[in-house]
């Protein structure tokens, strides 16, 4: 997550720019070139996992069209979607999706979006899990399987 967040991930157009011949174009939808911002935020792979995830925390959110829109709405703590939730589910997604990148990239294919979702979620219910007992974490499975 730090280094999605430092733009410091290898992408395909960060690869590019340090002289790589490759070719730029995303993995998942080759609609764009494959930069940070396209590949968590824009991208249509991308796009559908977060509006799942906006589905549990907040049925009228829109997808981020920034990283600053995306960093603001991760420090905005609701009732309905805390702040540390909201930080698990960007964490679990941001990994998963860089996992599916990979194995596009190395491996010649990624999962269906269901099958990366189901990841995503059951990464979610056993961290949240995990921590049950700490003061932040009593709620968080309630909000989020809802």
């Amino acid at each position: 997550m730090w280094l999605a967040n430092l733009n410091r991930l290898p992408t395909k157009v960060r690869l590019a720019s340090w002289g790589l011949n490759i070719q730029t174009a995303c993995c998942f939808c080759s609609n764009q070139d494959e930069s940070r911002d396209h590949l968590f935020l824009n991208c249509t792979y991308t796009t559908a996992l977060w509006n799942r995830i906006f589905e549990r925390l907040n049925p009228r959110r829109t997808a981020f069209l920034t990283w600053e829109e995306l960093l603001s709405w991760l420090r905005v703590s609701a009732a309905s979607a805390p702040s540390t939730l909201k930080k698990i589910a960007t964490q679990s997604l941001f990994y998963n999706v860089w996992r599916q990148h990979n194995s596009a990239v190395h491996l010649n294919g990624f999962l269906p979006l269901q099958t990366t979702f189901n990841t995503i979620d059951r990464e979610i219910r056993n961290t949240i899990s995990a921590r049950r007992h700490r003061r932040k974490f009593t709620t968080l499975m309630q909000l989020w399987i809802r």
